[in-house]
C-alpha cells in the first residue's frame, strides 16, 4: 500500500501528537470532540482522509476512550482507509492476564482481540506484560510492537543524581528495573509486595543499606499511588535521604 499516512489525534493528546508529527514529517490533523452532558461523544474527523491512517492516543481512563477509539476506526474505514496504526504510549487492560479467582474476566485477551479488529498496526510503550511476554499474544495485529523508556530513564537519572540507588517496588518491576540501572550504571534492588486489596499493600525492602542514599523507584503503573506511597515510607524509614519516582 503507497501514499504518505496522515497522523491524527484527539484533543487530550494534541501536543504530542503534533511532536511525533513534525518528527516523522507527517502531516497531523485533530478529531474534533464534543461531549454531551449525558456522556455520549460527538466525533468529527476530517472530511478527506489517506488510505493509510496513525491515530495517536494514550489509553490511561481507557473506558471512554475505547468507545471513541472504536467510533473513530469504524468512521476512518467507511471513508476508505484501507489500514489504521494505533499510537498507544499507555496501553489500557494489560494487567488482567489470567483469572486470579473464579469468574473473573481475563480482560487482556477480550481488549486485545477487540483491538485487532480495530487497528491492523499497534506501537506502544512499555505494556504491562507479565505472564504474556510478547505483545502479539496479548493483541494479535503485526506488526505489534513494543517499545521501552526504561534505558532513556535510566540516561536521564544518570544526569540528575550522583550515585542513585533504583529500586523496584515488586517482582513485576523488575523487567525495566534491570535497563533503567544498566543504562545509568547504578546499583539496583528490588522489593517484594504483598497485595491485600487495591488500595492496600505491605512492602518488604531488600537487604541493602539505604543510609543517606537518592533512591529513585521504578515501576510502569501508578494507579492509587499506594504502592509508592509504601515503598517511599518504608525506604525514608531505613535512612534515605531522598526517594523519587
Amino acid at each position: 500500500m503507497s501514499g504518505t499516512p496522515q497522523l491524527l489525534s484527539f484533543p487530550d493528546s494534541q501536543a504530542q501528537a503534533q511532536t511525533l508529527a513534525e518528527t516523522l514529517g507527517l502531516e497531523h490533523a485533530a478529531i474534533d470532540r464534543h461531549v454531551f452532558p449525558d456522556g455520549e461523544s460527538r466525533l468529527r474527523l476530517p472530511v478527506e482522509l489517506p488510505p493509510r491512517l496513525i491515530l495517536y492516543r494514550s489509553l490511561h481512563y481507557p473506558n471512554d476512550k475505547l468507545v471513541e477509539l472504536q467510533l473513530v476506526t469504524a468512521a476512518a474505514r467507511a471513508a476508505g482507509v484501507r489500514h489504521i496504526t494505533l499510537v498507544a504510549p499507555y496501553l489500557c487492560y494489560m494487567r488482567q492476564d489470567t483469572a486470579f479467582q473464579p469468574g473473573e474476566v481475563v480482560s487482556q485477551a477480550h481488549i486485545g482481540r477487540w483491538l485487532a479488529a480495530q487497528v491492523d498496526a499497534l506501537i506502544t510503550v512499555d505494556p504491562h506484560l507479565h505472564r504474556v511476554h510478547h505483545l502479539a499474544e496479548a493483541v494479535p495485529v503485526d506488526p505489534a510492537v513494543s517499545l521501552s523508556a526504561a534505558g532513556l530513564l535510566g540516561t536521564y537519572i544518570a544526569g540528575q543524581c550522583k550515585t542513585p540507588l533504583l529500586l523496584g517496588p515488586d517482582e513485576e518491576s523488575a523487567q525495566w528495573l534491570d535497563q533503567a540501572a544498566h543504562a545509568a550504571g547504578a546499583e539496583a534492588g528490588l522489593a517484594h509486595k504483598q497485595r491485600r486489596g487495591d488500595r492496600e499493600v505491605h512492602i518488604t525492602l531488600p537487604e541493602q543499606d539505604f543510609s543517606g542514599r537518592q533512591v529513585v523507584l521504578i515501576d510502569d503503573i501508578a494507579s492509587t499511588g499506594h504502592t509508592l506511597a509504601e515503598t517511599t515510607a518504608a525506604v525514608l524509614a531505613r535512612g534515605a535521604r531522598s526517594v523519587d519516582a
